[in-house]
C-alpha cells in the first residue's frame, strides 16, 4: 500500500494512494493510523477522493515527533568525510536529531541558509516507524516498520561542524523533505536491493544500495530503543552514500536555483528546489 497525506481545500487530509487517485479517509491523519494501515485501508475512500493534480503532497508524517538521523552510515561515505566530519569507519552509531520544524513535503522548496553558503544534500531512504517499542531486539526491530519513504538530509556543514552532536547544521527548518509517500512493508520485496541515486540540476552525484549500510535498519532500531521509545510516526533517516558536495576538491555546495531529485527504486522520487531564505524576523 502507499499512503500520502497532502492539502486538499486548505485542509490537511489523508488517503490511500492508487494510481493518480487518492481515496481518504473520513477524519484521520496517518500519524493516528499508522500503526494499523491494513483495518485503515478497509475505510479509505469514506472521506471522498481526488486525483493527485489538485493536491498538494506533504511529508507523510508533517510534522514528526521526532526525526532521527544515523551519520556516516555507509563505508565509502565516511572515507569522503575525513575532511568534515570523521577520520574513521564508526565503530558505534552516531546519532543526531532533525528538528519537527525541518519536516518538507516531496516536492517543496528547500531553503538555502542566511546564515551559510555551505548547503549539502544527503539523498537517503527514510523508515517510518508505525508501533510504540523499547528495548526491541534486532530480530525483532523490522516489526517496528510502518514503511519506507524517500528523503534528504540537507545539512548546514560549517554549523555542524562548530557543534559536537551536529544538532545545529541538521536542525534548519525545510532540511528534512520526506515522501512522497508511506510505502508498505509488503511492497518491498528485498530492502538491502533498494538503489538510492541523488541528481543535482541532472547530474548523479550519489549511488548505492541500502545494503551498502554499515549498521542495518534492524541495528539502528535495536540501538535507538535501548536508549528511549520510538514511538508510532516517528522517522528515521538511515544515511547516506557517497558523493555529497563536501566530498568534492573544491566543495559543491548547493546555489539558490540548484534542483535536487532523490530517486529510490520502487518507492518513487523527490524533488526541491533550492531557495534563498527571507531572513525575516518572526515573533509571535
Amino acid at each position: 500500500m502507499r499512503w500520502v497525506s497532502v492539502e486538499y481545500n486548505g485542509n490537511e487530509r489523508c488517503g490511500l494512494l492508487q494510481g493518480e487517485r487518492i481515496l481518504f479517509l473520513a477524519q484521520d491523519r496517518l500519524v493516528d493510523i499508522v500503526g494499523n494501515l491494513e483495518a485503515a485501508a478497509s475505510r479509505a475512500g469514506e472521506g471522498g477522493e481526488a486525483v493527485l493534480g489538485d493536491v498538494r503532497l506533504l511529508s507523510p508524517i508533517p510534522r514528526p515527533r521526532k526525526i532521527l538521523g544515523i551519520g556516516v552510515n555507509y563505508a565509502a561515505h565516511a572515507k569522503e568525510s575525513v575532511t568534515f566530519i570523521t577520520n574513521d569507519k564508526p565503530q558505534v552509531q552516531k546519532w543526531f536529531n532533525k528538528q519537527a520544524t525541518g519536516a518538507n513535503g516531496a516536492y517543496d522548496p528547500v531553503c538555502l541558509p542566511k546564515v551559510s553558503e555551505q548547503l549539502d544534500y544527503e539523498g537517503e531512504l527514510v523508515v517510518i516507524i508505525g508501533k510504540t517499542g523499547r528495548h526491541v531486539p534486532e530480530a525483532r526491530a523490522m516489526e517496528m516498520v510502518a514503511g519506507f519513504a524517500i528523503g534528504c538530509d540537507y545539512s548546514v556543514r560549517d554549523w555542524q561542524r562548530a557543534s559536537p552532536t551536529m544538532i545545529m547544521g541538521k536542525g534548519f527548518d525545510t532540511h528534512a523533505p520526506f515522501g512522497p509517500c508511506l510505502v508498505t512493508p509488503d511492497e518491498v520485496d528485498d530492502v538491502s536491493r533498494l538503489k538510492i541515486s541523488t541528481f543535482v540540476n541532472g547530474e548523479l552525484r550519489q549511488q548505492a544500495h541500502a545494503g551498502d549500510m554499515i549498521f542495518s535498519i534492524a541495528q539502528q532500531i535495536a540501538h535507538l530503543t535501548a536508549a528511549f521509545t520510538l514511538e508510532p510516526g516517528d522517522v528515521i533517516f538511515t544515511g547516506t552514500p557517497a558523493g555529497v558536495g563536501a566530498g568534492h576538491k573544491p566543495p559543491k555546495w548547493l546555489k539558490a536555483g540548484d534542483k535536487v531529485v532523490v530517486e529510490i527504486s520502487g518507492l518513487g522520487r523527490i524533488e526541491n528546489e533550492i531557495v534563498p531564505e527571507s531572513g525575516k524576523t518572526i515573533l509571535r
